[in-house]
């Protein structure tokens, strides 16, 4: 089979970067471009870096697309809404990586998957969604009268809050339990908030250093308590698996898809 040839939109940031730098040892893909936004510093460096690998960096989406099979996008969350509405037009696969989406921006990418392939995650790591997972099947389990409460930490220059790892988990809570997440959390508790609600589901977020990304879910019942947690070493986890979800996508039909799609653990 060919190697898929894969474009990577926010080249220049802290994950492009990451992408760029393990494509060339992946099996099966090959870098055909590398986007980043009009007027960006970075355009016409190689997007290799110190590891030149002779694909400049530019703005030129039609070109980049004109030569590609899948794309995949940790960017902003404008960015990524044009490039999945550029894609859909042109039949091909989208990977969003790209977290702080809007429930606008929700719809529109939805919208967008009647048309092609895309797969969405607040995380891309095998871990991160297999906890997504157990703590789906834990609060299933436990119902709403274990308080739920999910703590995230990341680096100081990350500018969302709560992260979409943070999310993720809650969401799989939400759906654990049946209820809708946006009716039933809590973020940035302050002051004189009263007593916790029953079948709140809380967050809080952290920042600072150089954290990649730690993630626990606690579940505390009355005399006991259960803490599921991930903890991310190094950015490299997330690349490969939205290098992983790429490749998935090939011969998929139109959808939108979620990294336990990739993985064959939805309906776990």
């Amino acid at each position: 089979m060919n190697e898929l040839r894969l474009v990577v939109v926010g080249a220049a940031g802290r994950m492009g970067r990451m992408l760029t730098h393990i494509i060339p040892d992946t099996l099966g893909v090959r870098l055909t471009a590398a986007l980043e936004r009009p007027g960006a510093p970075a355009l016409g460096a190689d997007s290799g870096g110190a590891t030149p690998n002779g694909v400049p960096i530019t703005s030129d989406v039609a070109a980049a697309l004109a030569d590609a099979d899948a794309i995949v996008d940790f960017s902003a969350p404008a960015s990524s809404v044009e490039m999945a509405k550029a894609a859909a037009d042109a039949n091909i696969a989208v990977v969003i990586g790209t977290t702080g989406l809007s429930q606008e921006d929700l719809a529109a990418i939805a919208k967008c998957a009647q048309k092609t392939a895309i797969v969405r995650s607040g995380n891309m790591s095998l871990g991160v969604n297999l906890l997504a997972v157990l703590v789906e099947r834990a609060a299933r389990a436990l119902g709403p009268a274990w308080d739920a409460e999910i703590v995230e930490m990341h680096h100081r220059l990350k500018v969302d809050a709560p992260s979409g790892t943070a999310l993720l988990l809650g969401e799989a809570v939400a759906h654990g339990r049946g209820v809708d997440l946006a009716e039933n959390s809590a973020r940035g508790r302050a002051g004189l908030t009263g007593p916790r609600r029953i079948g709140e589901i809380g967050f809080a977020s952290l920042r600072g250093g150089t954290v990649v990304g730690d993630h626990t879910v606690i579940f505390g019942g009355a005399g006991e308590r259960i803490e599921l947690s991930h903890r991310a070493e190094d950015r490299g986890v997330f690349a490969r698996g939205a290098l992983a979800a790429a490749l998935w996508t090939r011969g998929k039909t139109p959808g939108l898809y979620s990294m336990a799609d990739v993985l064959g653990l939805s309906g776990a």
